[in-house]
């Protein structure tokens, strides 16, 4: 039974995405200028539209993301990486995923742990995953993601509850990435330590959704979209949105969608930190190939209207993109970034032993990385000075 909608649901029903996406597609130059003008008004606290701060709207951002305003990517990246250095400063988080468990039993096109395939599955017990937790803390991390499949056996509450209350006591922000739960789960997570949870829709078409989703619990559009109202009521302090861009025949639609939720966290859950993220879909088992193909030029773009659009909102990067796009991205939107990734379980202290979700670019180390941002004048960060969870140690 589908689950009833959420209230966002209820917001995104009022919103005629489509025709948003088709202005995206008819703008032209001369409304491409306007925009550029308001929002370089918006970031000199000018407050020409009349709102709080001048900022953006929804129809705004369709025109940063039409083609008319490819052509314009630098005069974008400028005004988005004046807007990401005015709220952000120098400081790049970074973090890594802690793949525990490539079981599943959803049924996802384009997965590399979906059910069904013939892939080697592992699961970590609780002190494997302590100990591949204590690696990354050894190479500086102390912002980790707890990755899985969906899994309500192997990765069971009980299980992320045990992991959590394993690692709090030397890692300092703990965040998810897997099934959604109930009110009380996360409660549960949260009073262990949790800070943060994702939950990507993937796509906020739904028509496309139900096409990808073709059995299992992610199948559920309700469910999965009211997944964050039901994380932040039960006191999950991080919330972590995105869309698989490739996934969907019009991406620019997609990243509307997100746009508009991510405004919505912002708004009603006020008290909490909201991130946003665009992965591209990579090679992977379950050998999907990409609807459309995003390029490195439009996916800038979407980077630097996101910024522009939401100015508070974290913007986070993968592994999955090549080493020099992120380190051009940094400078222009990202915020949060992982470095030394593995995407099996397991893949840190014995890698090779499980299937990976999908294959990452970015095969530069942790150390690397930061010296990079260093290089590029900016600071890395890995542990917050005010966690918005107490650390343990």
């Amino acid at each position: 039974m589908a689950s009833p909608p959420g209230l966002f649901a209820r917001e995104l029903a009022g919103l005629d995405i489509p025709a948003l996406a088709l202005a995206s597609a008819q703008a032209g130059p001369e409304q491409v200028d306007a925009v550029l003008r308001r929002a370089a008004a918006a970031g000199r606290g000018a407050t020409a539209r009349g709102d709080a701060g001048g900022r953006l709207g929804l129809e705004d951002l369709a025109v940063l993301l039409s083609p008319a305003a490819t052509g314009r990517l630098e005069e974008l990246a400028q005004l988005a990486q004046a807007t990401t250095l005015r709220r952000f400063g120098r400081a790049v988080r970074l973090f890594a995923p802690l793949y525990v468990s490539n079981a599943c039993l959803s049924s996802c096109t384009y997965c590399g742990f979906a059910k069904g395939l013939a892939v080697v599955r592992r699961t970590l017990t609780a002190e494997e995953a302590a100990a591949e937790a204590q690696l990354l803390v050894d190479r500086g991390f102390r912002h980790l993601l707890l990755v899985s499949g969906e899994h309500r056996v192997e990765v069971s509450a009980d299980y992320l509850v045990e992991i959590v209350e394993r690692l709090r006591p030397f890692v300092s922000s703990i965040s998810i990435e897997t099934q959604t739960w109930s009110d009380d789960t996360y409660a549960r997570l949260v009073a262990a330590g949790l800070e943060g949870a994702i939950h990507y829709q993937e796509t906020y078409d739904r028509e496309r959704y139900a096409q990808v989703h073709v059995a299992g619990w992610k199948r559920d559009y309700d469910r999965r979209l009211a997944s964050f109202e039901t994380a932040a009521g039960a006191g999950v302090r991080r919330l972590g949105l995105g869309v698989l861009l490739g996934l969907a025949p019009d991406w620019r639609a997609d990243v509307l969608a997100m746009a508009a939720h991510a405004a919505f966290l912002a708004r009603r859950f006020w008290r909490t930190e909201v991130s946003v993220a665009l992965p591209r879909i990579k090679p992977s088992a379950s050998g999907f190939p990409p609807t459309v193909v995003v390029g490195d030029a439009e996916f800038v773009q979407a980077h630097a209207a996101l910024r522009l659009f939401e100015p508070d909102a974290v913007i986070s990067l993968s592994t999955r993109e090549p080493a020099a796009l992120r380190d051009g991205l940094v400078r222009i939107a990202v915020t949060t970034m992982s470095a030394g990734s593995s995407t099996e379980p397991g893949g840190y202290g014995r890698p090779g032993t499980a299937q990976e979700q999908f294959s990452i670019s970015d095969e530069r180390s942790p150390a690397d990385i930061a010296a990079m941002l260093v290089a590029a004048g900016y600071e890395p960060v890995w542990k917050d000075a005010f966690p918005l969870v107490d650390a343990a140690g």
